[in-house]
């Protein structure tokens, strides 16, 4: 796995860089080498706060961890992305029902890059814009990525219609659709 490992309010020393490396290198065992985590760390008065990204096939892994020690954040995050990828796991298994087609399903694939884009001053201010590929998916898988990245909402375009949809989570535990009408 290749590594971008940037830095908000922090020197990214090359201790933290082989700390970073050295723990996420534990997930190799389960992604293929040619993928890349994007690895943010920023430093907020005594917050210390360790961002990673890990797009892989029809998913994005992500997880984001808060301590008063960036090592102890490290150690942390690497803890929710195994955790996630375990489930990430389980659910193409059972999708699948057979564990060959799961490695396939795992290991290949790309998302584009988050882009930054400045806009003009005026009363509300878009503070970052995110690009990703929309690759068509059924509202079902839509709902099982959305729970992989721990978001409440999904945007994605449905395979069925094919037009952009976004599926929620609703205060009951149960998920809403919502689809355009023409």
């Amino acid at each position: 796995m290749r590594y971008i490992i940037s830095g908000k309010n922090i020197d990214v020393t090359g201790a933290l860089q082989n700390r970073v490396k050295d723990k996420l290198s534990k997930l190799d065992k389960f992604l293929a080498d040619d993928l890349e985590a994007q690895v943010t760390l920023s430093v907020e008065k005594i917050r210390h706060i360790i961002e990673v990204t890990i797009p892989i096939k029809g998913s994005i892994l992500r997880a984001e961890v808060e301590d008063t020690d960036m090592y102890a954040a490290i150690d942390k995050v690497v803890d929710v992305l195994e955790r996630q990828l375990l489930k990430h796991k389980d659910k193409l298994r059972s999708k699948y029902r057979h564990d060959d087609a799961f490695q396939e399903a795992f290991v290949s694939g790309r998302i584009f890059p988050e882009e930054e884009k400045k806009e003009a001053e005026s009363a509300i201010k878009i503070q970052r814009t995110k690009r990703f590929d929309m690759k068509p998916m059924y509202a079902e898988e839509a709902c099982m990525s959305m729970d992989l990245l721990g978001h409440n909402f999904f945007m994605f375009r449905n395979a069925e219609t094919d037009e952009i949809s976004v599926v929620y989570k609703r205060k009951n535990g149960t998920y809403g659709l919502i689809e355009p009408e023409f």
